[in-house]
């Protein structure tokens, strides 16, 4: 399957995002991280080998080499809710050039539901590191991989694309400021502290101007260091029930396959504010039929638009800029793969020259000190530049043995 790396046209992306699909679609052709790990192990059995997928509340896309895109597709969807059929209707496709762009438009936050969103660098690395413990990510993966992360960084230096603070755990809080008065005497409830939890925490910590908070996780350790650290409350997962009943607003960041939250616990339930940060979604969407319950997800929090989302919009341009050009950067480290096996081939030619008998003579005659290794990379280095110049691999074989000899 190595060789396909050589034929970006074989390069290719499927995916759904939140452009023509809604949160409910999006939960249903969602991935966790026990499902990618499944579609990694049944990769070659659909005649694949590298590949990663990118499954977030906004997006699910697959990556990846194939003959053609039914593979992946067909692949992806062993592991969805939903069919395959369903997929293809709300998906877009895009292969060679337009999905190495797509992705580094995606990894820059261009492609994200609020512009500018940067938590969706982390995403991508844990995405591609899940790929390649499993020995899916190769040459062209891991040099693309890189060529991404450095355009990110630089974006994110050099422009105000994530500048002010609008994410969507960001989006949450704001959600939280314009809508409920006197939040000091609001009970709050986080549940889940993952990475968006961590977040929100923070940011309701900085911005809401209270400590009112109960953190909950399954895995109670968690909340327990968070709650520590931030100065707020902790409590097991066994007392979620209680916990629910008793707060005002409730923040749900989980990764659960079905709803914690349903509408039949809040039936009899006082006024509340439930914000689900998850998707699938964690809280049943039904709870929105009831009249004492505010409920919000990422699709409402998208819509928050202020000055911060204006501005980022201004540094798009400089975005797009340094993105051509690490692509530029990519592409010619590609063009340069072509001649691996070649560059390779003469230094081991050189490598024999250098051992045999007849050399050992002539060196002692004009050289009596030479570094071996030294000068042969010297050679490969300046054969390399002249083949990426000129298309005349034989010619500079036969250039690089003789100076060698010289």
């Amino acid at each position: 399957m190595g060789h396909r790396t050589t034929d970006i046209s074989k390069f290719f992306i499927a995916g759904i995002n939140y452009k023509k699909t809604d949160a409910d679609v999006r939960g249903k052709l969602a991935i966790n991280n026990e499902q990618y790990q499944n579609i990694l192990s049944l990769a070659p059995s659909f005649g694949l080998n590298e590949l990663f997928i990118l499954s977030t509340c906004n997006r699910t896309e697959i990556y990846g080499f194939a003959d053609n895109i039914s593979q992946l597709i067909d692949l992806l969807c062993t592991q969805t809710k939903s069919s395959k059929e369903i997929f293809r209707d709300s998906s877009y496709i895009k292969n060679g050039m337009d999905a190495i762009e797509h992705l580094f438009n995606v990894a820059a936050g261009l492609d994200s539901q609020i512009l500018g969103d940067y938590e969706i660098v982390g995403q991508i690395k844990q995405a591609v590191k899940i790929s390649k413990e499993h020995n899916r990510i190769q040459a062209f993966t891991e040099r693309l991989f890189n060529c991404i992360l450095q355009s990110s960084k630089v974006i994110k230096n050099q422009t105000e694309l994530s500048g002010g603070t609008v994410s969507v755990s960001f989006a949450a809080v704001q959600y939280i400021k314009e809508n409920i008065q006197d939040i000091s005497n609001k009970k709050i409830l986080l549940i889940g502290t993952g990475k968006i939890g961590r977040n929100t925490c923070r940011n309701m910590v900085d911005y809401l101007g209270t400590k009112n908070i109960t953190l909950i996780n399954r895995s109670e350790e968690k909340s327990f260091l968070l709650a520590e650290e931030m100065g707020l409350m902790n409590a097991s997962y066994d007392n979620v029930e209680e916990e629910i009943k008793a707060a005002d607003i409730i923040i749900v960041a989980t990764n659960a396959e079905q709803p914690i939250i349903k509408k039949s616990d809040l039936i009899n339930s006082k006024e509340k504010l439930l914000i689900d940060l998850s998707i699938p979604n964690n809280i049943e969407a039904s709870a929105k039929e009831l009249s004492q319950i505010d409920l919000v997800n990422v699709d409402d929090l998208s819509k928050i638009n202020d000055a911060t989302l204006q501005k980022r919009e201004a540094e798009v341009p400089k975005a797009k800029a340094i993105i051509a050009m690490h692509i530029m950067e990519f592409m010619e480290w590609h063009k340069m793969r072509k001649h691996v096996p070649v560059l390779k081939a003469v230094k081991t030619k050189l490598n024999e020259i250098h051992s045999s008998p007849l050399f050992a003579e002539t060196v002692k005659i004009t050289s009596p000190i030479i570094n071996k290794e030294e000068k042969i990379q010297r050679i490969i280095n300046g054969m390399a530049v002249k083949m990426q110049r000129q298309n005349q691999g034989g010619c500079h074989y036969i250039e690089a043995i003789n100076d060698f000899m010289s």
